[in-house]
């Protein structure tokens, strides 16, 4: 049996994840690491555990932590993995890490994120620069010779998986995508904050980080891995009153291509994704399709009077934009078939 240790276990990514992990044949949870609610069962904290999931949550400096485990996930903010994940792998596991540190190849591609959010832009751990892949898994080869890998953002992953056919065909301006992105309240995290309290959120959206959102860096760069020229998008984040799922409305000036054309390059694409289904605009489609699920659902449409790309892409912020994306890597890493503990129709309604 695998034994994981999950840090950062009190928050959504960290119960998203000990979720999965219960449900995961091959895999024990060995160790959950948070600041808070240390001292306390994970079932005390999140009651739907309770019979699951009763281990007692340790900080950070617990004897336990220094254990050795074979897969860690760093479920934390950008600064945290970066600054234990060689002892993890010295130890012998491999790691997974949620934030920004390891999405970048480079020090100067991390240190231009970094600047870009108002980070510092030395990084703590270089040299696992080179060793990391970005981690998603139908762009990328993850392999069991795998030891560091890093989870993508949430919007990115939808982002990205609704522009990568196109624009590796080479059949869009790749300086005219437009991102057009709504999520879910849960996206902002589980720390309380006045602009996300019920009186306030309730029955009201609104727009944010329009100067710069973090996941335009990683967006850019993928894409621009894909294609000929260099990738610059107009990326646009709103927030609204539900609770989870991310719906991107992606836009980009075509070469002439029709909807049948457009819908057969996505389709030979995700071949051999497994979750990712394409669709045409006649099928319905919204986030209560993949809510609860590691499943991205792209419509795929042209605007004909405008020759312009249309592409609607579903997922659950939670899952394929965090806990489920990262349990598919962990399946990669390990040599198992990347829909272990994943296969998940979701909950209707």
């Amino acid at each position: 049996m695998i034994k994981a240790k999950v840090v950062g276990a009190g928050g959504y990514g960290g119960v998203g994840i000990t979720e999965l992990l219960l449900k995961h044949p091959e895999v024990e949870i060995g160790c959950l690491v948070s600041l808070s609610d240390t001292g306390r069962k994970m079932s005390d904290v999140f009651p739907h555990l309770r019979g699951f999931c009763d281990d007692v949550i340790v900080s950070p400096d617990d004897p336990k932590t220094k254990e050795h485990y074979d897969v860690v996930f760093y479920s934390t903010p950008d600064g945290v993995g970066m600054q234990s994940a060689e002892e993890e792998i010295a130890r012998g596991a491999k790691v997974i890490d949620y934030s920004g540190d390891f999405r970048f190849g480079t020090v100067e591609r991390y240190a231009e994120y970094a600047n870009f959010i108002g980070l510092d832009p030395v990084h703590k751990s270089p040299a696992l620069l080179t060793e990391t892949v970005y981690g998603l898994p139908e762009l990328h080869d993850v392999t069991d010779s795998q030891t560091i890998v890093g989870n993508p953002g949430c919007f990115a992953v939808s982002c990205i998986l609704g522009l990568a056919p196109a624009v590796e065909a080479g059949i869009i301006d790749t300086k005219s995508i437009i991102c057009d992105c709504k999520t879910g309240v849960s996206g902002a995290g589980k720390k309380p904050n006045a602009a996300f309290h019920y009186p306030n959120r309730y029955d009201n959206m609104n727009a944010y980080k329009l100067a710069g959102h973090q996941h335009v860096v990683e967006i850019e760069q993928e894409l621009g891995l894909l294609g000929e020229d260099d990738v610059q998008i107009t990326f646009t984040a709103q927030v609204v009153p539900v609770c989870r799922g991310i719906m991107s409305c992606l836009y980009a000036s075509l070469e002439g291509q029709t909807g049948e054309q457009l819908l057969e390059v996505y389709k030979e694409f995700n071949k051999n994704n497994p979750f990712v289904r394409v669709q045409d605009a006649r099928t319905p489609a919204s986030i209560a399709d993949v809510r609860g699920t590691n499943y991205c659902n792209l419509t795929v449409d042209v605007d004909e009077r405008n020759n312009r790309l249309r592409v609607i892409s579903h997922i659950d912020n939670l899952m394929k934009g965090q806990a489920g994306n990262a349990l598919q890597n962990m399946n990669l890493m390990f040599g198992f078939d990347s829909g272990i503990g994943l296969a998940s129709a979701g909950q209707y309604p």
